[in-house]
């Protein structure tokens, strides 16, 4: 089997366990995705003037995607739920840094799964099996 760092009973582990879905459910909406974009790619523009290194404040969210704060509330809410992401508040404002760990965890899960179905691809191809 293809290496992965992450044996499959390890995957068996995650995969059973209800963060996983969490993350997983945390992960389905677009808005959701672009916000985690933003954490690790940081936000360079004026609309980023108040946040720190490392950070972004739910106002910046709301500007730069052109959503409202209280959609920007609610999915910041399901992110940090998840533990994807975690949240300072400061004076008026919550600021949000990206958390490595889960999404390390979750791709582990997925780069399991992709080498398996890889492996059986190729193993199906050799016996002569679909492709």
């Amino acid at each position: 089997m293809p290496t992965t760092g992450l044996s499959v009973e390890r995957a068996l582990e995650l995969v059973a366990d209800d963060r996983t879905d969490v993350l997983l459910k945390s992960l389905s909406s677009k808005t959701r995705r672009e916000i985690l974009v933003l954490l690790a790619a940081g936000v360079e523009s004026e609309a980023a003037a108040c946040c720190g290194a490392n950070e972004v404040c739910a106002l910046t969210f709301a500007r730069v995607l052109g959503v409202s704060s209280a959609t920007i509330s609610h999915h910041m809410k399901v992110l940090t739920d998840a533990g994807l992401v975690s949240a300072e508040k400061r004076g008026l404002w919550a600021y949000y840094r990206l958390k490595g760990d889960p999404l390390s965890e979750l791709g582990q899960i997925l780069n399991t799964l992709a080498a398996c179905a890889a492996l059986q691809a190729g193993c199906e191809t050799e016996a002569g099996g679909p492709e």
